[in-house]
């Protein structure tokens, strides 16, 4: 008996096809923008981080605050842009238009 496995070859077909299409016209599971953007953004943290490590001696307690504030209004930042575009893609489903019923005689 075959053991099924999440890392099998068809999801890793599924999932190579599906980096193809990002990059085409066709439909994507993914969204360019997000990948690009979470690859960029984990780029820019790495280095910042790199950064800290290599400066820690000489940073003052305002140095490392500037440089955390900046972090917190750059994820802030990513994350109200993020539920902006949720928020602008899902429809309202709570607003329903409810008409009167033709066939029931008005008063």
């Amino acid at each position: 008996m075959k053991t099924k496995w999440f890392f099998g070859w068809s999801n890793i077909k599924w999932l190579i096809i599906e980096i193809m299409n990002i990059y085409s016209n066709k439909d994507s599971y993914f969204s360019k923008k997000r990948i690009e953007s979470g690859i960029a953004f984990g780029i820019s943290q790495w280095g910042m981080i790199y950064f800290l490590l290599n400066k820690i001696p000489l940073l003052t307690m305002t140095d490392f605050a500037i440089w955390a504030g900046m972090e917190f209004a750059i994820s802030g930042y990513i994350i109200t842009q993020i539920q902006k575009e949720k928020k602008d893609t899902i429809p309202d489903t709570t607003k329903t238009v409810v008409e009167p019923d033709p066939t029931t005689p008005t008063v």
